[in-house]
């Protein structure tokens, strides 16, 4: 399993496995402990799997957890998603940072998120299936969202937006979250 730092933001990991492939399909690692150790991730602190299922077009996001927030590895199992990450850690290197990486299930690479940053991601086919890690059990009175399409964040979706939550639809803007927002740096 190849591991590379994102960029743009510090703390970001990219997670690439070398599947097995023959006339059945393939096989492949998708998380190692060992190789989250090497990169100083604790693979005992996720608490919590979850899936969700978009169609092509529906952008999930932009979402993070206030307070001491969380961290998460995010995979797309089938499909494709264009995957967003803005660093919201005042104390960060890469404050206010975005990456952008395309996830698939032919590669099952898997993006490491760290704490204290946005995420959210837009499907690229009919069906995505994107599979969450998380180091924290889900507080709904921690959630924060950013409108998607704020002009500050200028995430260039490839396709156009066809669905959102209500919740996505109805977010404030950027520099309406960083006046109220307390994250803590790790």
């Amino acid at each position: 399993m190849k591991v590379t730092e994102v960029p743009a933001i510090a703390g970001a990991f990219l997670f690439e496995p070398t599947p097995f492939t023959d006339e059945r399909g393939f096989f492949c690692r998708t998380f190692d402990a060992d190789v989250a150790r090497s990169v100083g991730i604790d693979p005992d602190a996720f608490v919590q799997d979850s899936l969700s299922r978009s169609v092509r077009g529906v952008v999930r996001g932009m979402h993070l957890r206030s307070g001491e927030g969380e961290a998460k590895l995010v995979r797309c199992s089938y499909g494709r998603i264009f995957d967003v990450v803005v660093d919201l850690r005042p104390g960060s290197p890469t404050y206010l940072g975005r990456a952008t990486v395309e996830l698939s299930g032919d590669t099952q690479a898997t993006l490491y998120v760290p704490a204290g940053c946005a995420h959210g991601f837009q499907a690229l086919t009919e069906t995505a299936d994107t599979s969450y890690r998380i180091d924290r059990e889900h507080d709904p009175s921690e959630d924060v969202t950013i409108a998607f399409d704020d002009p500050q964040l200028a995430v260039p979706w490839p396709l156009p937006v066809t669905l959102t939550s209500e919740r996505d639809r109805k977010a404030p803007g950027l520099a309406e979250v960083l006046r109220t927002l307390e994250v803590k740096a790790p």
